[in-house]
């Protein structure tokens, strides 16, 4: 308990008298200090006891006293204490007046009483505080540490924080996730701090914030965690009041216990993950059998199972490159929310950085797939992308923001995985192309090869391709143009064509000749006339000129 002017005046030995501000003595006294200046301000801190004679100060003239004693009440200072019988017999009315009028506590020290002794027994008490506090946490982190070596850990230590604070607790994963919470109440007072959660994972590790809780009265303290460039989690801590020099122990305590455990998960990881790209090699390479072995009990129960390849890379538009986000930056946002869903409902995830590449295998329809949608939806909605319709990957705003792509496989098993890396990669250059955050496999076979068509460089090799049939057309020499569309569409079928266009057909054999010769390509080639065909549907979308 921190020591008060009233435990001043309860002190037997110091025979201190209360002479106004009788309602105020639980103020806490920081410390006890003799000053006989005129304006003893700008030497105080605030929460002092000042000690006085009166040697300068004319106590006994109202004015003077008033503005001694309003400047020093706003300057912090919990009361005054007024040696009797030193400078003057008794304690003047007028400051008697003053101190009341302030509501400041004015103690009667007496003759006998020196102000050392006063002085020495707020260090006393303040040391005495101190002590307690070291020790409360010192048998708090003592506490804690037992609780992070329990079987359930975390939880357990949430539990045992919440309750030495006299709060809540809560604990976040690397993604922003709520993953406990102290009482459980906490999880949905907790689960409202998600965007100062996310600003603080923005920052260096070890990095902290104090925000408020709009919908109740409590102080917030959120503390990141980790010692790396990026924070591997959030503990956040609910309290009425700011915290004691205990419960500051407490919460350090908790900080160093929850990082050094993240830590410990993070080299774990790391060696899941030297052990998941072997997995992954041995699959690639056609040997299931061998990757099997290997993936044990770790990620067997993925490959017992349908599951999908999804390969994703950065895609840095002005935003990100602006913002200085590297490659490894919006991977790891990917990577943190689908290892974070897994995790909550216990299904294996197989990720693997290669090179600027991150290659996951994931559950078909699992929780780890979902947030990977997830996660690609509110990419797309960010950056203003038209929302697919139907289920249907379509085609968005090629020119937004994006800050990854992501391409994802059907649903496959171990022996045609590297059929599977193909479709992924496959839909991952059609996420690029179209703009998109996230494309399906499925969604581009099932689709048509048309909106593939809409990209810069096949136009550009489109309009090259056309352009001298065009300006032929132009000088008023014929429709060239338009001939060979409806004759391409008929599958040169001559008198379909010629009635399509509303001439003889010995016109249009006629034209046709002269697109072979302006050209310099032979109709009677396949590849020609497919190259023509994609090309007319490149620049028109396949309508009339």
């Amino acid at each position: 308990m921190p020591h008060t002017l009233a435990s001043l005046v309860n002190h037997t030995a110091l025979k201190l008298t209360v002479l106004a501000g009788e309602g105020r003595l639980d103020v806490p006294v920081r410390w006890a200090h003799a000053s006989e200046l005129i304006d003893p301000v700008p030497y105080m801190e605030g929460g002092e006891l000042l000690l006085i004679t009166a040697l300068k100060l004319d106590a006994e003239d109202p004015e003077a006293t008033r503005r001694y004693v309003r400047r020093v009440a706003e300057a912090g200072v919990v009361g005054l204490g007024f040696a009797v019988g030193v400078n003057y017999e008794g304690v003047p009315q007028a400051l008697v007046d003053a101190a009341g009028e302030q509501g400041l506590p004015l103690l009667g020290v007496p003759r006998r009483t020196p102000f050392i002794a006063i002085s020495k027994a707020v260090s006393a008490a303040v040391a005495a505080d101190q002590y307690r506090a070291v020790t409360a946490g010192f048998e708090a982190q003592r506490e804690l540490t037992r609780a992070a070596l329990s079987a359930e850990g975390p939880a357990e230590l949430l539990a045992r924080l919440a309750a030495h604070l006299d709060g809540w607790a809560a604990l976040y994963d690397a993604s922003g996730a709520v993953v406990a919470a102290a009482p459980d109440w906490a999880a949905r007072r907790a689960a409202r701090l998600g965007d100062d959660v996310g600003r603080l994972r923005e920052r260096p590790a070890p990095a902290s914030s104090v925000v408020s809780d709009t919908d109740g009265d409590d102080r917030v303290e959120l503390q990141s965690l980790g010692t790396g460039r990026r924070a591997r989690g959030v503990l956040a801590v609910g309290t009425g009041a700011p915290l004691g020099t205990a419960e500051r122990y407490a919460v350090h305590s908790a900080v160093a216990l929850l990082t050094l455990t993240t830590e410990r998960s993070r080299a774990l990881q790391d060696a899941e993950q030297r052990l998941g790209a072997a997995v992954l090699k041995m699959l690639l390479a056609g040997e299931p059998d061998h990757a099997r072995a290997v993936a044990g009990r770790l990620y067997g129960g993925l490959l017992d199972a349908p599951f999908r390849m999804v390969v994703a890379e950065p895609v840095a538009g002005e935003e990100q490159a602006s913002a200085g986000v590297g490659a490894s930056g919006v991977l790891d946002g990917l990577a943190d929310a689908m290892d974070s869903a897994a995790a909550r409902t216990g299904e294996a995830v197989l990720a693997v950085p290669d090179g600027g590449r991150l290659i996951v295998l994931v559950a078909d329809g699992g929780a780890a797939a979902g947030a990977c949608a997830a996660y690609a939806a509110e990419a797309d909605a960010r950056a203003g992308a038209r929302p697919r319709s139907g289920g249907r990957a379509g085609r968005g705003r090629a020119d937004h923001d994006q800050s990854v792509a992501v391409g994802l496989s059907a649903p496959t098993g171990p022996m045609a995985a590297a059929n599977a890396y193909r479709q992924a990669e496959q839909a991952l250059s059609v996420a690029r192309r179209r703009g998109r955050t996230l494309v399906e496999h499925e969604d581009v076979a099932a689709g048509s090869v048309l909106p593939l068509l809409a990209d810069d460089a096949v136009r550009a090799f489109a309009d090259g391709l056309l352009r001298a049939l065009r300006e032929h057309d132009a000088r008023g020499r014929g429709d060239l143009v338009a001939s060979l569309r409806a004759w391409l569409a008929r599958h040169g079928q001559w008198d379909a064509a010629a009635a399509d266009l509303g001439v003889h057909r010995h016109t249009l054999r006629y034209r046709m000749r002269r697109v072979e010769e302006i050209l310099g390509r032979s109709l009677d080639d396949a590849d020609v006339r497919m190259e023509l065909w994609l090309a007319l549907k490149a620049t028109s979308g396949g309508q009339g000129e």
